[in-house]
């Protein structure tokens, strides 16, 4: 956006489209602000600015605007409070003779927009949360977009293949506050599709999140979302096999069953030896498993291919590969750099926080490489093509 365009909204004090904040200091208001251009309810289709080092009368605070503050903005977009993430970009704007630092947020594709689990909305210059029928508005939007592949419709399947019990009982609890679970009076169609599990439009279809978190077989419609385990008595995939499982199930299922079956096969070394206290250390750390098996459950291509992920556990290694290559800004030179993440199915990792798998986005395999460092373990290889990604976690020597 040009200054001029930016000066005119910074100065006007009645527009929906603008937020000013003197400091960083409010980044819960900040982050309410984010959620409400992004839902856009008014239907502008226009961004929202949000002004960092401005009065509320426009005029400049005197903020310095440093790197550190454009960069903590920044991750506002990707930290995981707001979902799905919303279309953001941070600049340094000089505006009525000082620097401030400038939030551009698009209208999001996919409405509603949450964070902390509350829709958050314009009206007219101040912010609110959302009321049913404001959300109703909101989902029904959806119908216009080019929807990502994760919440698209699949046109196979009816309401009766979701696991009502499982969305109900252990989802939505996750998913939404204590009090708007209190106050919501919805149908069950209606919290489904505000939660993108099923189409907002009639007959309602489950859309693809849907049959992938609660769907009763998501491989009936989904035929490769599903984790290949094989434990091999060797190094070599034609060495025998001392183990296989195929891992599959609405995806809180899926996880789950992840997990143990990495408990059930790592192995843990006792010292009593070198120390006061018993010292257990693992083949492998639990917590590099998990992240880098969990990224290949989220960041795998769904769509155009039929193939699992594929958990290979040698006697000296694990392969863990994901169908799909690197996806938007993550190519093939950065993957795995600090920063530089992003989301072939962005809902799907909303559903994944919620349910409690991911705790911060963008930082799984930075925890990954911390854990096998400091377990002993030789550093993690990556291997990048177009089609697919293979991690190896090699055993603690």
């Amino acid at each position: 956006m040009e200054d001029r365009e930016l000066d005119a909204l910074l100065t006007d004090l009645e527009s929906d489209r603008v937020e000013r904040k003197a400091s960083l200091s409010e980044q819960k208001r900040i982050r309410e602000a984010i959620c409400a251009f992004a839902n856009d309810l008014p239907g502008s289709g226009l961004p929202g600015i949000l002004f960092v080092g401005a009065n509320d009368d426009g005029s400049p605070s005197g903020l310095p605007i440093t790197d550190q503050l454009l960069l903590t903005l920044s991750d506002m977009r990707s930290d995981g409070n707001i979902t799905p993430f919303p279309s953001m970009v941070v600049q340094k704007r000089l505006l009525r003779g000082a620097a401030m630092a400038v939030a551009i947020v698009q209208p999001s594709d996919a409405p509603p927009v949450r964070f902390d689990g509350r829709i958050w909305i314009r009206v007219g210059p101040r912010r609110a949360v959302a009321t049913p029928e404001e959300e109703r508005r909101l989902t029904e939007k959806r119908r216009f977009r080019d929807l990502p592949y994760d919440i698209r419709p699949v046109e196979s399947a009816t309401l009766q293949n979701l696991n009502m019990e499982l969305f109900r009982g252990e989802y939505l609890p996750q998913a939404l506050p204590p009090e708007i679970l209190q106050q919501n009076s919805r149908e069950l169609a209606e919290q489904l599709s505000s939660l993108r599990f099923a189409t907002a439009d009639a007959p309602q279809k489950p859309t693809v999140l849907g049959i992938l978190v609660t769907g009763k077989d998501p491989q009936q419609f989904l035929p490769g979302a599903y984790v290949q385990f094989v434990r091999f008595d060797g190094t070599q995939l034609l060495d025998p096999i001392k183990s296989q499982k195929e891992i599959g199930g609405p995806l809180p299922d899926l996880l789950r069953m992840l997990d143990a079956v990495f408990e059930a096969h790592v192995s843990v070394q006792s010292d009593i030896r070198s120390a006061a206290v018993e010292r257990r250390t693992p083949d492998y750390p639990a917590v590099a498993f998990q992240q880098i098996a969990r990224n290949a459950v989220l960041h795998r291509n769904y769509e155009g291919t039929n193939a699992p992920v594929r958990v290979y556990w040698f006697s000296d290694r694990i392969e863990i590969s994901s169908p799909g290559g690197p996806y938007g800004q993550v190519s093939r030179s950065n993957f795995g750099q600090p920063g530089i993440t992003d989301y072939r199915n962005p809902h799907l990792a909303e559903a994944m926080k919620n349910l409690g798998y991911v705790q911060r986005f963008g930082v799984g395999i930075q925890f990954a490489k911390t854990s096998m460092e400091e377990n002993g373990n030789p550093p993690i290889e990556f291997t990048v093509e177009d089609s697919y990604v293979l991690v190896t976690l090699r055993g603690r020597q």
